[in-house]
């Protein structure tokens, strides 16, 4: 897992492992916590190498939406496989986040 940052100023990217779950937490928070929330702009949580969720990765998205509610940053989900989608949009994901 790393965070890329984007061409564009204030665009940054999550890059998760084949597995995101309960074991990543830790993980997870040191990487979108390591984004200075003055300069962000949009954080794309990219699910491209992603096979597996639990959910725990749920909460996870949950999470680091509240923590850059306050800069207005957009989080977004990119690159969901038809799995996770599926995890998705039964959760009602869609209504908090934009999946693309």
């Amino acid at each position: 897992m790393k965070v890329n940052e984007g061409k564009s100023a204030g665009e940054y990217s999550v890059m998760l492992d084949d597995v995101f779950d309960f074991k990543s937490v830790e993980e997870f928070r040191r990487n979108y916590e390591s984004i200075d929330t003055g300069r962000c702009r949009s954080v794309a949580i990219d699910f491209s190498s992603t096979r597996y969720m639990d959910s725990s990765a749920l909460g996870m998205l949950l999470n680091i939406k509240n923590y850059f509610k306050d800069c207005g940053a957009q989080v977004k989900i990119v690159n969901p496989n038809e799995q996770i989608r599926k995890i998705l949009s039964i959760s009602r994901f869609e209504q908090r986040f934009t999946i693309e």
